[in-house]
Order: C-alpha cells, then structure tokens, then sequence
C-alpha cells in the first residue's frame, strides 16, 4: 500500500517538475532575473523530479520500502508552494513575508522528506543491504559503493535548503549570505550527487553491462567533496580552484563512464540519449567552471556555464531518466514513440548547444533561437510524460 500511494505521488511530482521546465524556458525569452529562473530550474523542475524519484528508489537501493506513506502527500504542496513562492519574491515587489513563507514551506517539505527518508534507511546505511538480486550480483560492489554518497547528497540538501531559508527569515547563515552558495550547494551537491550515486547504479542495468570501477571509484569521491569547496570559497582563492577540480573530476568523469557504458552495450534506447547528452553537458559546464577558477569571469560564461549545468547535466538527464522510467511507446496516443521522444531530446540539445554558442560568441540570434528550441522540447516533454502518467494513473486506478 505505501509502495503503490508513493508511486502515485511520484507520478504527480514528476508532471509537476514537467510544468516548471515549460514555465522555466518561457521565462528565459523575456529574460526574467536569473534568480527567479534558478528558482525555476532548480526547486522547481530539478528538485520535484529529485523528490518523486527518490521516494521510490532511494529505499529500494537500500533494501527497504518507504515508512511512510503519507510523507510525498504532505511534501508536494509545500514544495510546489515553496517554489512559487520564492518565484514570485524574485519576479515582483511583494513584501517580504511572500519569500519568507516560501522558504519555510520549502524547508519544511525537505525536512519531512529527509525525515522519511533517514527513518526509512537509517539501519542500513553502512550495512551491505542493496537491494540488489542475485540474478544481477556482479553489480553488488558498485551498487553498495554508491550508496555510502546518498547521505552525503541528503546532507547537500539539508544545509542548502537552511542556507535559503536564513536568506529569506534573517537567520544566522552558515556563511555569509552569498545567494550563490546555496545554489550550488543545492545543485551540485544535493541534485548532482544524486544523479551521480544513483546513476552510476541505473545505468549500467540500463545498457546492460557492468560499470567501470576504476572511474566509479573517482567520480563519487570527487562529487561529494567538490559542491562543498566551491559554494563554501566562492569567488576565488586555493581551496575554489581545489573544488572546481574535484567537481571537474567528477562530472568529466561520469561523462566518461556513460561513454564506456555506451560503447560496450548493444542497446540504443531513446533515454539513453537524453542521459548521454546530459553527462556530455556536465563535462562542458565543469570545464567552463574551470576557467573561472583558473582565470576570469564574465557574465555571459556565467550563463553559460548555469545553461549548461542545469538545463544539460540535470536537465537532459532528468529528461533521459524519465523517458528511461516510463517509456513512450506505452501511451495510446499521438507522438507516444521513440520518435517523439528522441525529437523532444533533440530539441532540448540543441537549444541548448545553440544557446551556449550564441552566449559564448555574442551572438543574440543564435541565443534567441537556442531559447525557443529549448522551449519547444520543454513543451513536448511535459506533453508526452503527461499524457504518458496520467494514462498509467488511470490503468492502475482501473474501472470504478
């Protein structure tokens, strides 16, 4: 019964997530404040997507089910309440209590997911529990390897979101208040640890042949020490440049690890792509990130390098992912194929890589037509994954 009610709520995070990428890229034509489109991209599409999963996996990962069936109920308005909240206190002169009240809500959303969450695995988090088959045990070392980084990510989140919410109600920071340091908190360390721990476990049953360790064994190490170094020492300073190392480690690294897994497997299925292209964007977003630690900043690498990270690494992935869960062919209805899928991910690469271009060169064509080929892929994903989910929704439900 917990199984089935968080699955549900799964399904309704995940086309809220959907809904925040359309509103996310619609927002980019008129060039809305870059914090209310981290607001978007982050809280909303990245972490909604992060917290409908997790609920699902991170127990299975550990040999467990969730505990508690009513926490992904209780979350989702606040996290979705959160979120405009915070959107709007970034978009228009609203009084303050409007960022304050969105960024308790948030914050009481992520407590009640940690809660279920630690409840949930707390006994097996040093344990060798994986919830690994027997029919699949040549991934066992990798699988448990993996998990030692899931409380590190949970960790990410729970100072990130601590960090937003002293911002919003003049609590004492943990450091000074710099609006970037949440951000990457949240980003690097919360969402991209856990596309790292988890992916580098979905993946290798995705394309159906073992992980490489050597690579593995270096990815989440530097995953998990990177987002700390950089959000903590931005600007600048040794200790920046030692965590933009780590973090280009990790995400060159992953890229490298899905190229191998790519390589040596025989299966070319359409999510597969999206998560490729997605470990492809991280790898160029850290080497843009490397730049900066080792030479200057100028505001529009700075947009590249936030294109890259959050609509490439996480969002392609999250995209990748998603069509990987719930493949298209299952719909019953028009554009429910590969095809349709593979065009929605073609569309948001090139976008993407056309957006990228135009910011790096200058050039505002390019820029524009990058945005509105990122919107029409946002707008075809958040089609075909909510027809898809709602389809599943009510075949599940069955006959009244």
């Amino acid at each position: 019964m917990v199984a089935g009610g968080a699955s549900r709520w799964s399904r309704r995070f995940s086309i809220l997530s959907a809904t925040f990428l359309v509103a996310w890229q619609a927002g980019t034509l008129p060039g809305i404040p870059r914090r209310a489109e981290v607001t978007l991209a982050l809280f909303g599409f990245v972490f909604h997507m992060v917290f409908g999963k997790a609920y699902l996996l991170v127990p299975s990962y550990f040999g467990r089910t969730l505990g508690s069936g009513r926490a992904p109920a209780v979350h989702l308005p606040l996290a979705a309440g959160g979120t405009l909240s915070l959107t709007a206190s970034a978009l228009w002169d609203v009084p303050p209590l409007v960022e304050t009240l969105g960024a308790l809500a948030w914050c009481l959303g992520v407590a009640i997911f940690l809660g279920a969450l630690v409840r949930t695995i707390r006994g097996s988090l040093a344990g060798p529990e994986t919830g690994t088959s027997d029919a699949r045990a040549e991934h066992r070392r990798v699988d448990r390897y993996a998990n030692r980084f899931v409380p590190v990510a949970l960790g990410y989140l729970a100072v990130g979101s601590y960090e937003v919410l002293a911002a919003a109600a003049e609590l004492p920071p943990l450091a000074d208040g710099y609006p970037p340091r949440p951000s990457h908190l949240l980003a690097a360390g919360a969402a991209g640890l856990l596309v790292l721990a988890l992916g580098v476990r979905l993946l290798p049953r995705f394309f159906g042949v073992p992980a490489p360790r050597s690579l593995v064994a270096v990815v989440l190490p530097a995953g998990s020490v990177g987002p700390a170094l950089v959000a903590f020492r931005l600007p600048g300073g040794v200790w920046f440049r030692v965590g933009a190392l780590a973090q280009g480690v990790a995400l060159i690294g992953f890229a490298a690890v899905c190229l191998v897994l790519f390589s040596r497997s025989d299966r070319r299925r359409v999510g597969l792509y999206g998560v490729l292209c997605g470990a492809v964007s991280g790898a160029l977003g850290a080497s843009l990130g490397l730049s900066f630690a080792f030479g200057s900043i100028a505001p529009a690498l700075v947009d590249a390098h936030l294109r890259l990270n959050l609509l490439g690494f996480l969002g392609l992935s999250i995209v990748g992912f998603a069509f990987q869960f719930y493949p298209p062919t299952a719909g019953r209805f028009r554009w429910a194929s590969d095809r349709g899928a593979l065009g929605v991910v073609g569309l948001l690469s090139a976008g993407l890589f056309s957006d990228v271009v135009g910011l790096v060169g200058g050039i505002t064509l390019l820029t524009v037509a990058g945005e509105l080929l990122s919107l029409a892929g946002a707008l075809g994903y958040a089609y075909v994954l909510t027809r898809l989910l709602v389809g599943i929704g009510a075949r599940r439900a069955g006959p009244r």
